[in-house]
């Protein structure tokens, strides 16, 4: 008898688990953004025949109702805690964290992405930079300082800089990994930070052939806090926030952006956006196809072309120190076809490739 109270009470509560939660699943209004993992979340998918036959609708539909489950986060919460406390696994979801830093696995090596992004390069340059001087550097990831003392694994960096090297004979290679370590990062993003990067402007530029230096110029630091970055929404868990720092003087504050997209112009640095979805958009508003930043103080007359990801929108500030223009070019999100419909490349002595690991890694996004 008890047995069978037990099983009945054990049903109604599943059933109304299950029915609560439909209930609210269906309810529940659909959410366009996730604020803690800095992403859009699926919409519900367009039904079409030709969508059900090739299987695409129910993808897309598991993908929406993963995205749009009601108490998403909470879950999420929930299985980081089982995760790293509970189990004590060493990751979650490729995600891991050594003494408080926040990482993300990226392995194994994808040599052909590599080889796909020194081929984009070698490509730009023959087209575009003939006669223009031109290198490359490569940022180390997180895990370059973190995964190998720790037991995680890594990618073989030594065989990425081999194969982008073996590859763009044309383009000079400036060793920035040991110029760097893992304090220059903040622990809860991907990132590196602009107030540790001056000595590596430095390098950068002598490494360019320019005899100026960001670390003769006076800067003003400006805090904003707390900075949660991409990694801590990832990581669902509770770890101290960062300060995100920029360095400014009168001729940043001064110099002239121009976004080629929205032909309007802007500043280096909008604080106002550390309060919205991704809090490093401050520097040069975020991830845009070109932008031009004129520094009217400059005492030389030479202009830089940057080739970035979103690591470069911190350093160009920094980089203004030995040029009076920089182009910031992304090219995940422009063709490198469509270049010349924008620049004047007569206008540039020096062309500069500055790409993180992760990205060349993944280069196909590159176009």
């Amino acid at each position: 008898m008890r047995d069978s109270i037990k099983n009945a009470v054990s049903a109604i509560l599943f059933t109304i688990i299950i029915f609560g939660f439909s209930v609210g699943n269906i309810i529940s209004p659909d959410i366009d953004i996730s604020l803690s993992e800095r992403r859009a979340l699926a919409q519900a998918p367009k039904f079409t025949i030709n969508a059900l036959l090739n299987g695409d609708f129910f993808n897309e539909l598991e993908e929406y109702t993963l995205d749009q489950f009601v108490l998403r986060d909470r879950f999420r919460d929930l299985k980081a805690f089982m995760a790293f406390g509970l189990l004590r696994q060493r990751d979650n979801n490729r995600i891991y964290i050594v003494n408080g830093n926040i990482s993300k696995l990226e392995y194994p090596l994808n040599e052909k992405s590599v080889l796909n992004a020194a081929d984009k390069i070698s490509g730009i340059y023959n087209k575009y930079l003939a006669n223009i001087n031109a290198g490359y550097a490569i940022i180390p990831d997180k895990n370059f300082f973190l995964a190998p003392d720790n037991g995680y694994l890594a990618i073989d960096y030594g065989k990425m800089s081999e194969i982008m090297d073996e590859n763009m004979a044309n383009v000079k290679y400036i060793d920035i990994f040991e110029s760097l370590s893992i304090d220059d990062y903040y622990r809860t993003d991907i990132h590196w930070s602009q107030d540790r990067l001056i000595g590596l402007a430095d390098k950068i530029l002598a490494g360019m052939g320019n005899s100026k230096k960001a670390s003769e110029i006076d800067y003003v630091q400006k805090a904003l806090y707390p900075f949660y970055g991409a990694y801590y929404g990832q990581a669902a868990v509770k770890i101290d926030p960062d300060t995100l720092i920029y360095l400014t003087n009168a001729a940043l504050e001064n110099a002239r952006v121009f976004d080629h997209y929205y032909k309007e112009y802007g500043s280096i640095y909008e604080p106002d956006l550390f309060y919205g979805i991704d809090p490093y958009d401050v520097f040069l508003s975020g991830q845009k196809p070109l932008v031009t930043v004129e520094n009217p103080e400059s005492t030389t007359n030479k202009g830089l072309l940057l080739f970035k990801d979103s690591f470069g929108n911190s350093i160009a500030p920094l980089l203004l120190a030995g040029y009076s223009k920089i182009t910031l070019v992304d090219l995940r999100l422009v063709s490198s076809d469509a270049l010349d419909e924008f620049i004047d490349f007569s206008e540039y002595q020096d062309a500069l490739f500055l790409y993180c690991t992760q990205t060349l890694n993944n280069s196909y996004s590159l176009r």
